[in-house]
């Protein structure tokens, strides 16, 4: 991760995370009731406990803001929040 980092440059933004989470309490490996992880690096990006997001469309719509694209039709970008 430190020389991932240390690439990054100017507006540079990563977002790492999961497609699915998963219910400790099943055996199953499935897409389950389980948030899923976020992490933001960046330059610009500063360092924010975003909480539990309403969707993981949150996502989608934060990488649209990003790349000015018209908002989604769901999930509320968090790019905001992160973004110094």
């Amino acid at each position: 991760m430190p020389r991932l980092v240390a690439r990054l440059k100017g507006d540079d933004l990563i977002i790492i995370t999961a497609d699915h989470g998963n219910d400790p309490t099943t055996p199953s490996t499935d897409h389950s009731r389980e948030a899923v992880p976020v992490l933001v690096l960046g330059p610009r990006v500063r360092a924010v406990a975003l909480g539990e997001r309403a969707t993981f469309a949150d996502l989608g719509a934060t990488v649209a803001e990003y790349f000015g694209v018209p908002p989604l039709a769901a999930g509320r970008s968090f790019l905001e929040a992160v973004w110094a």
